[in-house]
């Protein structure tokens, strides 16, 4: 007889070796995908309130240099995104008149700040200045504010400001309730 006349038998794969494939497999995507999606470093870690992302970073970066030159930064979080337009439009900036922040960098500013900014709620009073800021209040509810608040009684309490570090705080907030 030949060989053509045979049944041919057909040999099959262990499926030991199909499932290390798999396992083999499965653990290079998984290691891929962790590098890939690695986290930032913790909020205390960076200093600032809020992790930037890099598309936002630069107009972080121009904020800072155009408003922490004069006083603090303040966190876009305080002050909702419609006193962050107002405050970008009006020269006449707390009694001081200002040179308007040209093109490019005032939009950059604007889209950093209305991204970590939110929505004033319908109804309410658009906050001009810090101590009218319910978010400001909300994040200081046991702290008697001095009267009249400014923006240096803030580095008392957060001595990292001037590097947009408000997490950081004085020794005797650290552990404080």
């Amino acid at each position: 007889m030949s060989n053509l006349s045979k049944p041919r038998r057909i040999r099959r794969q262990s499926p030991v070796i199909l499932i290390g494939i798999l396992l083999i497999w499965s653990l290079i995507l998984g290691w891929g995908f962790s590098q890939a999606m690695e986290t930032p470093k913790s909020s205390a870690e960076i200093g600032t309130v809020d992790v930037v992302a890099g598309n936002l970073k630069l107009g972080q970066e121009v904020y800072l240099e155009n408003c922490a030159t004069c006083h603090i930064g303040i966190p876009p979080a305080i002050f909702p995104t419609q006193t962050w337009r107002d405050l970008l439009q009006d020269p006449q900036h707390y009694g001081a008149t200002l040179n308007p922040i040209g093109e490019p960098n005032r939009s950059l500013v604007w889209r950093y700040l209305r991204a970590f900014s939110r929505q004033a709620i319908e109804g309410d009073r658009i906050p001009y200045r810090v101590s009218e800021s319910k978010a400001f209040k909300i994040l200081h509810p046991k702290v008697e504010l001095p009267k009249p608040l400014n923006l240096s009684t803030c580095i008392t309490c957060h001595p990292g400001t001037n590097q947009y570090n408000f997490r950081k705080l004085s020794t005797d907030w650290e552990n404080a309730p």
